[in-house]
């Protein structure tokens, strides 16, 4: 398994430990959002794994289901609850929801926060991307019906830090030909830092899968100085400046392709997160007035937004 999927936590309290993943089937356009999480308790309480799995068919309202909570059992690798596992492969149940996926072989971790961030834990929290150019294959049952995946684009994240931000917009695209946009544009929780502006990481894998592939901005935490990123319930957007080229991205969740979770930090403060893998997203990069790249994701963008404590 690869460093940066494995488990981090090390018996800290006051910790939240993130896996997710999102993918979307290219034959039916249904969305698939699977996300669990090692909750250790600010007070030094037992730590417990639980998530929750959603569904999002085009056309029907989305099916959300929840596993655990379990005591954690601390695996040698990845995460489990109960009869849910992730450990490179993905095997679970949540009510009427199971599913068995595998997402292929290894891939080069995108950093969303700079990597020192990640591997230093120097911040309240980070997010990386182990897997951001994922393909699925397997099946997702809802009920009695059967989805049958093969080649399904996807990405598989993490998050480690001290809890949620206070607020928060979060966009995987996948833009095709082995280019991604990632953004996680966030509002900390730290006393004074909640006071400011969302902070917008913008971080695109740009050229393919070839020799002339290349992570851009190099340094994600610098350019979102010259960032501006507004969040709003139903998506976001991010405007500004990184070196000579404008980026301009605007995220929308559609009503009734959206799922709606409430959950608990390690300190106990209520969250609530709005989250559809069936959103639309512009992305436009720009040199001057002209248009540099642009693309325009209907119905295939994963993006959420959350916090609202």
């Amino acid at each position: 398994m690869e460093p940066d999927l494995r488990s981090r936590w090390r018996g800290q309290p006051g910790r939240l430990e993130v896996w997710y993943t999102t993918l979307t089937d290219p034959v039916t356009g249904t969305g698939v959002w699977i996300h669990h999480e090692l909750v250790a308790p600010s007070d030094g309480g037992d730590p417990w794994g639980h998530g929750w799995v959603a569904v999002f068919e085009p056309g029907a309202p989305p099916v959300l289901e929840r596993f655990g909570p379990e005591p954690w059992s601390a695996p040698d690798a990845g995460f489990t609850c109960g009869a849910v596992r992730y450990d490179g492969a993905l095997v679970g149940r949540g009510g009427a929801v199971s599913w068995e996926l595998d997402s292929g072989g290894p891939d080069r971790t995108l950093h969303t926060f700079p990597r020192w961030a990640w591997r230093r834990e120097l911040l309240p929290a980070a997010q990386v991307v182990p897997r951001p150019a994922a393909r699925y294959s397997g099946v997702v049952r809802v009920g009695n019906r059967e989805l049958v995946l093969r080649d399904a684009p996807g990405a598989d994240a993490r998050i480690y830090g001290h809890g949620n931000a206070q607020r928060w917009g979060w966009l995987h695209a996948d833009l095709g030909d082995g280019e991604v946009c990632e953004v996680v544009a966030a509002v900390s929780m730290r006393p004074g830092l909640n006071r400011l502006p969302p902070l917008p990481l913008v971080r695109f894998r740009l050229g393919g899968g070839g020799t002339g592939t290349r992570d851009w901005p190099v340094d994600p935490l610098l350019a979102a100085v010259g960032l501006r990123a507004r969040l709003r319930p139903d998506g976001f957007e991010v405007r500004g400046r990184v070196g000579r080229r404008r980026v301009a991205i605007t995220v929308d969740l559609p009503a009734d392709e959206t799922v709606e979770v409430d959950y608990r930090d390690p300190d106990g403060a209520r969250l609530l997160c709005r989250n559809s893998e069936r959103a639309t997203a512009r992305i436009e990069l720009l040199r001057g007035s002209a248009v540099e790249r642009s693309w325009c994701l209907g119905g295939v963008a994963h993006a959420e937004v959350g916090g609202f404590r």
